[in-house]
């Protein structure tokens, strides 16, 4: 069962979290959304060494001992700690956040597809002395939500077993700063056999350095500025046969294309994390200023008895708080290894809507000055949309809650 107590653990990490959200992130958080990708190395540095000290990755968490293998006996916490960590840092700066070494969808992906000795080889190196980035690779000019329409693709050169990839990327999220890092990497998604579909797609760890890769372009944004997020082209880039994610044959089944997509199912609570922060930095900081103004919550009282900015920020506060819970119980499935898909859609879906909603009204309560950049709720509303975006769209993740509620598939409900 869910325990509604935030283990001791946790609370722990998070004081510290909290120390960096409060020191380090909000001080520099407008300096660095007016100087796009401007890289934030003080930060890196700090959060590489911090998160080396809590011995993890931010989006592969450390895998607990088990009491047979001399840890101690307690319930896995690796992801819900992740969570949290996710969105007291997003409370700090969404943005910085996803600065992280040793933080992206590449390193998840691996976590997620990988074998043992690729986990061991590639999710390693955040654990060294510097940091290090990575990057996942899916989303293509005619591709976005429908990843059957991917076009790159992987063929083996059986006199060098290689494969050797072809293909054009959009909106990878830093992929500049995973190219850059000697040691850095991009999981690039690529078809085996386009005749297959899905069947045939797989997952390619490319690594820094690698003939035949570069960054096209790099996106300017609504929101998350100081993240890069690249335009990357692969053109006869060859990666070593043992860089696939899952078995290099196509199977008749989407087992292969399932089990990597079986990434979101840890990731998209992750995202649903980070709205749950930014809404609730939002929702404080609106409280302070009507305070400041004389407007106080009374709590407790009938709805009927409240003024109109009361109902709403109460309202306000017990959406953001369905969206935390839906967002735990996707993350405590995903450390007890029970199959979530429909619950981390559902999470990613509702703390998308609610985060865009809350940061829109705060800034509308307050007028001109929420619309001004006095104030941090003008890019906290642009922030906000980012997470109703990336990591399969608010309409894509509906698909997949109506799919699992009503037991079709993919090619019955689109």
């Amino acid at each position: 069962m869910i325990d509604f107590e935030t283990p001791k653990p946790i609370k722990q990490v998070c004081n510290v979290v909290e120390t960096v959200a409060v020191n380090m992130m909000r001080p520099v958080s407008r300096y660095f959304d007016e100087h796009e990708h401007e890289i934030p190395w003080d930060f890196i540095n700090f959060m590489h060494n911090a998160i080396r000290s809590m011995g993890g990755t931010s989006m592969a968490p450390k895998e607990e001992k088990s009491a047979e293998e001399g840890g101690e006996k307690r319930p896995p916490i690796g992801y819900q700690r992740l969570g949290h960590m996710v969105e007291m840092l997003a409370w700090g700066d969404a943005g910085l956040y996803l600065c992280l070494p040793g933080g992206m969808l590449g390193s998840a992906a691996v976590a997620a597809a990988g074998s043992p000795e690729q986990k061991k080889r590639f999710l390693s190196r955040f654990m060294g002395e510097k940091p290090v980035f990575d990057a996942m690779a899916m989303t293509e000019p005619q591709a976005g939500s429908d990843t059957s329409a991917i076009r790159a693709t992987a063929v083996l050169d059986e006199e060098t077993n290689e494969w050797v990839l072809n293909g054009e990327k959009i909106f990878v999220t830093a992929g500049h700063k995973a190219l850059i890092d000697s040691d850095g990497f991009v999981v690039v998604w690529a078809s085996i056999d386009p005749s297959a579909g899905r069947a045939g797609m797989r997952a390619f760890v490319v690594e820094a350095g690698t003939p035949g890769i570069k960054v096209t372009k790099l996106e300017h944004k609504l929101g998350i500025r100081v993240s890069d997020t690249a335009a990357i082209v692969l053109q006869d880039c060859r990666v070593p046969f043992e860089n696939i994610l899952g078995s290099p044959t196509v199977e008749k089944s989407t087992k292969g294309f399932k089990g990597a997509m079986a990434t979101f199912d840890a990731t998209r609570p992750i995202i649903a994390a980070q709205a749950v922060g930014i809404a609730r930095a939002t929702l404080e900081l609106l409280k302070e200023e009507l305070e400041k103004n004389g407007i106080t919550i009374r709590y407790g009282l009938p709805r009927q008895k409240l003024t109109n900015i009361e109902r709403e920020i109460i309202d306000m506060e017990a959406t953001l708080r369905a969206a935390w819970l839906l967002t735990i119980k996707a993350l405590w499935m995903a450390d007890n290894k029970i199959h979530n898909p429909k619950e981390a859609s559902m999470a990613k879906v509702y703390a998308g809507d609610a985060v865009v909603k809350i940061t829109q009204r705060a800034v509308e309560l307050l007028g001109p000055l929420g619309y001004s950049r006095e104030l941090l709720l003008e890019k906290w509303f642009r922030d906000a949309k980012i997470t109703d975006l990336y990591e399969g769209t608010g309409q894509i993740n509906r698909l997949v809650v109506a799919r699992h509620m009503l037991g079709y598939r993919g090619k019955e409900l689109r």
